[in-house]
């Protein structure tokens, strides 16, 4: 006898809604509630934790273009925030499947209960093909992210929240994300079957001013020998000199550089009237450009994934690298005396800069590969060689 029980009917338990008024439905995943940010789309393979816990994406969500999420689970030892309780990194994630069960001997946790804890709003179930050709059509969208799981929502508000968000552009996310206070780091890179060292002997003094730094960066540094003294982003010049550091490195960090411009250029000017090596990843980067009165520019839809090709003209060699920024310095408001060091090849756009015969350079992409490949690692060999030169002593191999 054939069933006459109802129709059942599954509604969506989570929503995307951009501020064009266009509602994506899927699976709610992670932590319950709303988020509101810049979607933008992440083409790496790898790495989804270290992308979420990346200070550069605070105010934004990341839509996942490998479609497979979760297999080796989550743990404590692949975050990149230098305070995990402050959540600073993205507020959303966008997957195409549901998450897998972990399976992998590092795994701590599973995905889903991590992204709960951390406070990320997920959906799974978008067609996130689609969703990325839409992003790279129209550019990197400001959208609300939603997750009921009774699957309740009040769209016309959440199409309001969408519209009515001011965005990344004028937005300093830095002074959100950095540290409060002044603060040692000593950890070295992760050693197979060891998990980090630390830097017991240091032989060089960096002074990181921290714009929403990654560990992995502090780490490379720890692990060439240096101290590693980390200051809020706020610090004056004169309290950066006073710490009497043998070179000064720049982060990276979220928001509009214009923005953080206002407080970060002035001390970046006084600190190149010195002699002491500089360099500058990502914001830091930018923030060197505009210290040296170039510009920057909002890009279309920003460059974010761990299979960037760049190009180092100081070498002429092509790198494979991580990326993740929606701004970008304007290569040809680069004034006399700083050269263009490296490019990215997909679109021309500046990747890199040095100072003509000073010990200062920057580059926009991110070379402690955290995640993505490790071609750029050479780049902090090169920044200690420029301490090592000032201080008399032979340099490594890059």
């Amino acid at each position: 006898m054939a069933s006459t029980a109802p129709w059942s009917e599954t509604r969506p338990t989570a929503l995307i809604v951009l501020a064009d008024g266009t509602v994506i439905e899927g699976r709610g995943l992670g932590a319950g509630g709303q988020a509101v940010g810049e979607l933008c789309f992440n083409t790496a393979l790898t790495g989804y934790e270290e992308i979420l816990t990346d200070p550069s994406y605070a105010g934004q969500i990341v839509t996942f273009t490998f479609p497979h999420i979760g297999n080796v689970g989550a743990n404590d030892e692949d975050i990149e925030d230098l305070h995990p309780a402050a959540r600073a990194g993205a507020v959303g994630a966008v997957f195409r499947a549901d998450i897998s069960n972990p399976s992998n001997y590092r795994s701590a946790s599973h995905f889903d209960e991590w992204l709960k804890r951390r406070g990320i709003v997920a959906i799974a179930g978008v067609d996130t093909r689609a969703l990325t050709a839409l992003l790279r059509e129209k550019g990197a969208a400001n959208a609300v992210i939603a997750h009921n799981p009774d699957g309740v929502f009040d769209v016309d508000a959440l199409k309001a929240k969408a519209r009515e968000w001011s965005g990344l552009v004028d937005l300093d996310l830095a002074k959100e994300v950095t540290s409060g206070q002044s603060q040692t780091w000593t950890e070295t890179p992760w050693v197979w079957d060891e998990g980090y060292g630390n830097q017991d002997e240091p032989t060089t003094h960096i002074v990181a001013v921290d714009y929403g730094a990654k560990r992995n960066i502090l780490r490379l540094l720890a692990g060439l020998g240096a101290k590693v003294t980390i200051v809020p982003a706020k610090t004056s010049a004169d309290d950066i000199l006073a710490l009497r550091a043998d070179g000064i490195f720049l982060s990276n960090g979220p928001g509009d550089p214009a923005a953080t411009a206002e407080y970060a250029v002035p001390m970046i000017q006084q600190l190149l009237k010195t002699e002491i090596p500089l360099f500058g990843i990502c914001l830091g980067h930018q923030m060197l450009a505009l210290a040296l009165g170039a510009k920057t520019v909002k890009m279309h839809q920003g460059h974010h994934g761990a299979n960037h090709p760049v190009k180092d003209f100081t070498t002429g060699k092509v790198e494979i690298v991580s990326m993740n920024h929606g701004f970008a310095v304007d290569g040809d408001t680069l004034p006399q005396g700083v050269e263009e060091t490296h490019v990215s090849l997909f679109d021309g756009s500046n990747c890199g800069l040095t100072i003509t015969g000073r010990p200062v350079f920057s580059v926009q992409h991110h070379p402690e590969a955290s995640p993505g490949p490790q071609d750029s690692h050479y780049l902090f060999r090169r920044f200690a060689n420029l301490i090592r030169s000032r201080r008399g002593e032979p340099a490594l191999a890059e």
